[in-house]
């Protein structure tokens, strides 16, 4: 889906503080490129190269020598980069847009920001942003929360109970993440990141009891706005029939995006601690990213000992 400019001053608004210098209705062009560029030689006309599918960013640099230009040149330098069919334009450090500027922006229906952060540090952050923008995402039922570092994502039928085992390991003084629906993307170093729908980050909907805020109750260490995605627990009412690995040897995995997240099926009995489990379950994928497979070992173990009888 195509990232517009409205998009991206959403996402940066509050972390970039983002505010509308000029053109508000045309917020809707789009934007082609994650990167971001400085239109310091187009300011001078040479468009060779010009990458006019980016954001323009404007520093100290490209107003001082705007500044240098007579008003009827310098209206002609704008004219010719927005005539370019950029995306739009930010001024950074706060400063505010020269009518020749604005003019030309006027023309060609090219959107104005603002941001009061210095110019490096606006496009690093504004980088980050983009590359969130245009990542590869979805949304999934399931509840995720983050336990000692692990990031795992608790799936199951509708009144399985994922929502109370979120609360009782929030209680234990873990984090939430998100609540019934999670949004999974890769990042552009190839992981999976999961947060909340915006809406309904911060809470929780526990049947019988209704929605709460979970920092109210719980304090601002009980929620952690994104996470890692490291492990998927499916929870399943327990059935006798259905046969559950008992020993760990047999690991699965869930592809999302090209990437294989191990996965646990848990099933769900009266008065089994469902909460302790999931802690136990993801100290476990601790473990093994530390290097350590308990199943594995023992599994090792055993094999030397029979093969020790043998001989």
């Amino acid at each position: 889906m195509p990232v517009t400019v409205k998009d991206f001053f959403k996402a940066g608004q509050a972390t970039l503080s983002l505010e509308t210098e000029f053109g508000e209705k045309f917020l809707k062009k789009t934007i082609h490129e994650q990167a971001l560029n400085r239109p310091g030689l187009a300011l001078v006309g040479f468009f060779q190269h010009f990458a006019n599918r980016r954001i323009q960013v404007i520093g100290l640099s490209e107003l001082a020598y705007l500044r240098s230009l007579q008003p009827d040149e310098r209206l002609k330098r704008m004219m010719d980069v927005c005539s370019k069919h950029i995306p739009c334009i930010v001024i950074t450090r706060g400063r505010h847009a020269a009518p020749e500027i604005e003019k030309a922006a006027l023309k060609y229906h090219v959107p104005i920001l603002r941001s009061g952060m210095i110019t490096s540090r606006f496009i690093n952050a504004a980088t980050i942003i983009m590359e969130n923008l245009v990542a590869p995402q979805t949304r999934v039922q399931g509840t995720m929360v983050d336990i000692m570092g692990i990031g795992v994502l608790i799936e199951g039928a509708p009144g399985i109970g994922k929502s109370e085992t979120a609360l009782t390991l929030i209680e234990r003084g873990h984090s939430l993440v998100a609540d019934d629906v999670t949004v999974v993307r890769k990042d552009s170093a190839g992981v999976l990141v999961c947060s909340a729908v915006e809406i309904t980050r911060y809470h929780m909907e526990i049947r019988g009891l209704g929605i709460v805020h979970v920092p109210s109750l719980f304090g601002v260490a009980s929620m952690r706005r994104e996470m890692q995605l490291d492990l998927i627990i499916h929870l399943h009412q327990w059935d006798p029939d259905i046969e559950d690995d008992r020993t760990g040897l047999a690991p699965q995995t869930r592809e999302i995006f090209g990437v294989h997240v191990p996965c646990l099926t848990l099933p769900v009995a009266a008065g089994r601690d469902m909460a302790h489990v999931i802690e136990v379950a993801a100290l476990n994928q601790k473990l093994k990213h530390l290097g350590h497979d308990a199943a594995k070992e023992l599994d090792d173990k055993l094999v030397e000992i029979l093969t020790g009888k043998n001989h």
